[in-house]
């Protein structure tokens, strides 16, 4: 038998596991939709918004904008959260309700475009850690991989070998850059649904951001009101998207994998409570998302211990970690990864799939 025939058949021993899953999962009925529950979320970050704007231009002149500059980048965090559930179909029944809602709340809320975040994060969920398929451990300043840590030279590989150190203030750049790859998307020669009117939204969001902070205060408050929401948006969006694949199991380019190891194996969730559902947009419950990313936000704890007992039954291994813990392994990680350090990171699915 082929290395190919031998890969189908053990990928094919494994689909049955998933579809009983699905299965309990769709009779316990945490697949279908909360429209309350999103609509209340969508008009309480959308007074909040509000509120929090004409908040900076009755202050005006004060150094405690930068308290309101910290809201804004939490709201506007809730907004992408938003967009990112309305893009996975989680809000309405509806595709074109959903897919509308979510480019009204990422381009005006978040500043981001819907277009260019979609068909980046559909490539991931598809292949999550898989080597030159998952776009977010492909490029950029951070060696995800460690074959291509081992590559850099000069001050880059002196750079790549701390890299776990400068990850999270890198983090405080990612709005920015989020901001930049939207626009960028949306200008580029490929086919866009909605091309001007998305980057009309977006635009506008960022001009009414960069513009009324230098209207309402000093030029030295403003750069510093505009500096510090970007961080902290970045830092949060960011932030609650890192812990849930860095750090764990690489998959190499050729390897098949049956849809339960590839999206469990490969991801990890954060406990925590309220709080922590509400700062990382139920990302925290990364496993269940991955497993059924039409999922309402709300249910995914729900179905959090259906998942647990099932991947128990079936010997498939299941993380959960602290933040703090599961940003130590990242830390921990990408500092070895810098070094070329390929063996602690080698997916336990090569074996099972060779």
């Amino acid at each position: 038998m082929s290395h190919t025939d031998q890969t189908r058949t053990r990928s094919n021993r494994y689909v049955s596991t998933y579809t009983e899953l699905a299965a309990e999962v769709r009779a316990s009925g945490l697949l279908e939709r909360r429209r309350t529950y999103y609509l209340v979320r969508i008009t309480a970050t959308t007074v909040s918004f509000v509120a929090a704007w004409a908040a900076v231009v009755l202050i005006g002149s004060s150094w405690a904008q930068i308290g309101i500059a910290v809201v804004l980048a939490v709201i506007s965090t809730q907004f992408g959260f938003l967009g990112h559930d309305g893009a996975h179909q989680q809000i309405f029944a509806s595709k074109v309700a959903n897919e509308w809602t979510a480019r009204l709340v990422a381009s005006l809320g978040a500043g981001l475009s819907l277009h260019w975040w979609r068909n980046k994060h559909n490539r991931h969920h598809k292949s999550p850690n898989q080597i030159g398929v998952d776009p977010d451990i492909d490029g950029g300043p951070i060696a995800f991989v460690p074959e291509v840590a081992a590559t850099r030279s000069g001050a880059y590989a002196w750079f790549t070998r701390r890299q776990g150190w400068f990850f999270v203030p890198l983090l405080t750049l990612e709005a920015a850059a989020l901001h930049s790859a939207s626009i960028q998307g949306l200008l580029s020669r490929t086919p866009v649904p909605h091309r001007i009117l998305e980057l009309s939204l977006v635009i506008v969001r960022l001009a009414v951001g960069f513009a009324v902070p230098f209207l309402v205060m000093t030029v030295a408050q403003a750069i510093v009101f505009i500096l510090v929401q970007l961080a902290v948006f970045g830092l949060l969006l960011g932030g609650a998207f890192a812990p849930n694949h860095k750090g764990m199991p690489l998959v190499p380019k050729d390897i098949r994998v049956d849809f339960l190891r590839r999206q469990v194996l490969m991801s990890r969730n954060i406990r925590g409570g309220r709080v922590t559902d509400f700062m990382m947009g139920g990302l925290n419950y990364q496993i269940e998302h991955h497993l059924f990313p039409s999922m309402p936000r709300p249910n995914l704890a729900k179905v959090r211990p259906l998942v647990r007992a099932h991947c128990a039954r079936h010997s498939v291994t299941y993380t959960e970690t602290s933040l703090l813990e599961s940003y130590a392994i990242v830390i921990r990680y990408l500092n070895q990864a810098g070094l070329g350090d390929r063996d602690p990171f080698t997916c336990p699915l090569v074996r099972m799939y060779r």
